[in-house]
This record gives structure tokens, sequence and C-alpha cells, in this order.
């Protein structure tokens, strides 16, 4: 089906349209009603965005705990691209990359500085597991997926290594010109000792997690080092998972207006299947019960996440973009939420993603 209508679609904005793609591309933006195609679609009650991308997922089906299908967690999930967070370090960039050719989902990818990357859950323990030279080497060769370095700097995966892996981490983006994303956890290192490291477009994922380390005073107040970073220009990602995401957290930051930058799964197989993150549209309802728009919601996953990779086309509904596109629905009915504390809150708005076009390919959901 290479030439199709979806029909009676809504922007955010409530604005009724048709959308036609043609040999993968978007042909036309029309009115309501009045798009013409070898096949129509009906997606009435549907909104339409720009494709869905999450900018922190484990797409290795490899390595366990931290892996699953790429499939899985893009396009069945309503999300056309994922980026890798530092699944794999030099030593199989390499099977990512080959596998990423066959999924239908765009993927790109962080690259561990740790060579074995996640194949050990301390890979930053040991100094040896980073080989500069092969850092390098692999974002040669690799140009094209790989978007960012990954170093995850907190107590269970640095060891008695310290502070001293961001420190190469630095070195090796200002090398290939490439930025950070920083993992935050537990302590040892203090995060007063990590942000400062950080530099503009770098990227802090897990900024609302609950544990002690974290960004924000115990009365809910933002430490300096956040609203310095945020002063540099630093993104704030969200990075849900298994063990970062506090509803009281995300509230201090919408209560002193922090500005959402981009929301992430951080999903896997076994969040996946058991929570607390099961999909992407169930992280982006607990977003939604917060108070943030649906509008400020959607942006975090296409426009913001998309000119974070400098790669706009993806954030965009445009005539001759490559069709990457999610269709869902905002019904209004109660759903139970849970952080990663086991804290539940009820909301009354849930996101649902019904389907995708993904590179010209219409898939359900």
């Amino acid at each position: 089906m290479n030439n199709f209508v979806l029909r009676h679609v809504k922007r955010v904005n409530e604005e009724k349209i048709d959308i036609v793609i043609e040999d993968g591309k978007i042909a036309k933006v029309e009115k309501d009603g009045s798009g013409q195609g070898k096949y129509v679609i009906d997606c009435s009650g549907m909104y339409v965005s720009s494709g869905w991308i999450d900018l922190h997922v484990h797409a290795f089906p490899e390595f366990d705990p931290y892996g699953d299908e790429m499939d899985e967690i893009g396009v069945k999930q309503g999300v056309t691209t994922i980026v890798d967070a530092g699944s794999c370090g030099a030593d199989r960039i390499a099977d990512l990359v080959e596998s990423s050719q066959k999924a239908k989902t765009n993927v790109f990818a962080f690259l561990n500085i740790s060579r074995i990357g996640l194949k050990r859950v301390d890979e930053l323990s040991n100094l040896q597991w980073i080989d500069k030279e092969k850092v390098v080497q692999a974002v040669k060769e690799y140009k094209d997926a790989i978007v960012g370095l990954k170093a995850r700097i907190s107590k269970s995966v640095v060891g008695e290594s310290g502070i001293e892996p961001l420190r190469i981490a630095r070195a090796l983006s200002s090398e290939t010109s490439l930025p950070l994303m920083v993992h935050i956890g537990s302590g040892p290192p203090n995060i007063e000792e990590v942000i400062p490291l950080l530099e503009k477009k770098d990227v802090i994922t897990h900024y609302l997690n609950g544990k002690q380390n974290n960004l924000f005073d115990e009365k809910g107040n933002p430490l300096k080092v956040l609203k310095d970073a945020i002063r540099r220009g630093i993104h704030l990602d969200v990075g849900h998972g298994t063990a970062s995401f506090s509803f009281q957290v995300a509230e201090a930051a919408k209560r002193h207006h922090i500005d959402l930058n981009t929301i992430s799964t951080d999903i896997y197989r076994r969040n996946r299947l058991n929570g607390p993150v099961y999909s992407m549209a169930n992280v982006l309802s607990k977003f939604l019960h917060l108070g943030y728009s649906l509008d400020e919601v959607i942006a975090a996953v296409t426009s913001n996440a998309a000119n974070w990779l400098e790669k706009p086309e993806l954030g965009r509904i445009e005539v001759g973009d490559a069709a990457n596109l999610t269709l869902f629905t905002v019904r209004n009915e109660p759903i139970t939420l849970i952080d990663s504390e086991g804290h539940k809150r009820v909301a009354n708005k849930t996101i649902e993603a019904k389907g995708v076009v993904a590179n010209g390919e219409y898939i359900e959901c």
C-alpha cells in the first residue's frame, strides 16, 4: 500500500485534515474529507502528530536484563524513531547497527563509552573497559547511526572509579564532537560533582528520579546545579525506566516551571511487560495527568526530540518529507498510573497509540 490517505485526522490543535501519502512521502496535507488516494484509512476521532521519538530505549535483545526487540518498543508502540541509550559499546555497536537495518522503526544510538556496553551492569567499574581508540573508531565507522556518547554515572555502575569515567567521557566528547547523555542515579559520585562537568547540548537522563542523589532538595526545590545546567543549555530527558521516575519529583519540577525537553521511556522487555513503563503512551499519560498540555506532551516526543537530533524533518508534518506519523487517541476515562517508587495516581485521561506510518508504511499498533 504505497498510495493512501489518512482521512479525518486532527492535529493536536484540533484542526481536522487529510494527509495523502505517496511513495513513502507526505504528498499533500488537505482540508478534512478532500484527500484523494488509492486507499482511504478512516481515522475519525484520532489525533495525528509527526512520528513519536523515544530518545532513551534499550533495543539490543541479547543483553539481559536491559534489552528488547526494536519494533516491539518502536512501531508497535506508536514510536517511529528510537534511540538506543548505550546498550552497546565499541565491541557490539556493529551488531546493533546491523539489526537496525532490518527494523521498520528508525534507529539511532548513543555509544556506551565502555567497550563492553551493558554486557555487565557495572560497565564503568573497570577503567580498562574504556578503550578511547575504539570509541573514536566506532564513531567514525558508524557516524550515521551514532548521535552521542553514553555514560551511566551512578554508584552501581562506576564502583570505585568514581567521577573519572565522566572526565574521560568529557574528553571523548571533545574529540568526537558528540554530546554526552549522562545517566544520573544513586551516589557517589554526588550529583553536585556530576552536573558541572556537563556542557550545552549534553543530556541529563533520569532527571525526575526520586533517589537520594537527585536534582531537588527535601522540600522539592531545584538544586543550584540544576538551575545552572538549564541556563547552560543542558537538555533534560525523562528516561522513566524501572527505577528513575518519581511523581513527587515530577510534581516539584512542574511547580517550579521546569520546561519539558524530552519524554523518553528507558523501556526494555521487563519494564514493558511488567511495568512501571509499559509503553510510551502510558508514560505520556503521566505527563498529561501532571498538568502539561497535550501540545507540550506531544512536542516532547516530536519536535523537541527531532531538534535535539538535528533532524527537524522527523518532528514535523510537511509535504515532501518521508512519512513518519503517529496516530493516537485521548480517552476520557480513569486509569491508574504508577511511578518507579510504586506510588500511584488516578488520571482521567489516557493517551493510546493507534497506528503509525513509518517511512510510508502504515502499521496498526
